[in-house]
């Protein structure tokens, strides 16, 4: 099992930056793939962005130029960021990590964003 902690969220202005943070520790060593997703009420969760244990990296169109998945892992824990920059406030939403192996995927509790003047 892997066990997963999201912090980072909370209120910004339009224009305002944010980092969240996502701290997995268990069984991480077959992780592969680490991510961010978003949901909205109503609407079905979106992929954000995603990155590799090799480093390669995947936005969403709607975020690409703004934001920056990067992660750190040792033997006990995987931390994987996420840095939103020039945020609007149609990037309001609740924001999961997501780890994947080739058989897993697991999920945080979510960390509210919410971008408003």
């Amino acid at each position: 099992q892997v066990q997963l902690v999201e912090s980072g969220g909370g209120l910004v202005q339009p224009g305002g930056s944010l980092r969240l943070s996502c701290a997995a520790s268990g069984s991480i060593f077959n992780i592969n793939v680490m991510g961010w997703y978003r949901q909205t009420p109503g609407k079905q969760r979106e992929l954000v962005a995603t990155v590799t244990k090799g480093g390669s990296v995947n936005y969403a169109d709607s975020v690409k130029g703004r934001s920056t998945i990067s992660f750190i892992r040792d033997n006990a824990k995987i931390t994987v960021y996420l840095q939103m920059n020039s945020l609007k406030p149609e990037d309001t939403a609740v924001y999961y990590c997501n780890l994947k192996s080739v058989i897993n995927n697991y999920w945080g509790q979510g960390t509210q964003v919410t971008v408003s003047s």
